[in-house]
């Protein structure tokens, strides 16, 4: 019997290569599960900034939380932009609707004074395991009803679909 939870991180983990996220240096480039619609209950609600705030862009703000998430340290503007692929300036907003939902912190960069990084509070780190959580009950559900032999070879056809995926 194959092991289902390495066989959940294994399918993730190729889909977030594909949407360019290849590893802790590249992020998400496309929306992900939640790109047309519905999304976890924090999603929904009104598009405001307050507790009940739908998150506007929530894809892209989904791929922001989970490029600071898999960082081994917190990022600059320019970074998370090219992590989540958006041009600086929209990252720049993403961000700020961030830290106005309280999910991002700003922090001076300890190696140049002048520049900041972005942190995830524990609100955001909260929020982005809820949908890392919910993508893995989809994707364990999708999957409820194919044999040990089925589901070992998605994972590597999948796998190596994902190592031959075209990046920019």
């Amino acid at each position: 019997m194959t092991d289902p939870t390495g066989d959940l991180d294994a399918l993730l983990a190729a889909f977030s290569q594909m949407r360019g996220r290849g590893g802790p240096h590249r992020h998400h480039r496309a929306g992900g599960p939640h790109a047309h619609g519905g999304g976890p209950p924090w999603m929904r609600g009104d598009r405001g900034f307050g507790p009940n705030a739908r998150l506007a862009g929530a894809p892209a703000r989904i791929r922001l939380l989970d490029a600071l998430v898999h960082a081994e340290h917190p990022l600059s503007v320019s970074e998370l932009a090219d992590a989540i692929g958006v041009d600086q300036p929209r990252a720049s907003r993403l961000v700020q609707q961030a830290v106005e939902l309280g999910l991002t912190a700003r922090e001076a960069d300890p190696d140049d004074a002048r520049r900041t990084r972005i942190a995830l509070t524990p609100e955001g780190r909260r929020r982005a395991g809820d949908v890392r959580g919910e993508r893995r009950e989809r994707l364990a559900a999708a999957l409820a009803d194919f044999s040990d032999d089925e589901r070992a070879e998605l994972v590597r056809l999948l796998g190596k679909l994902a190592a031959s995926w075209p990046r920019d």
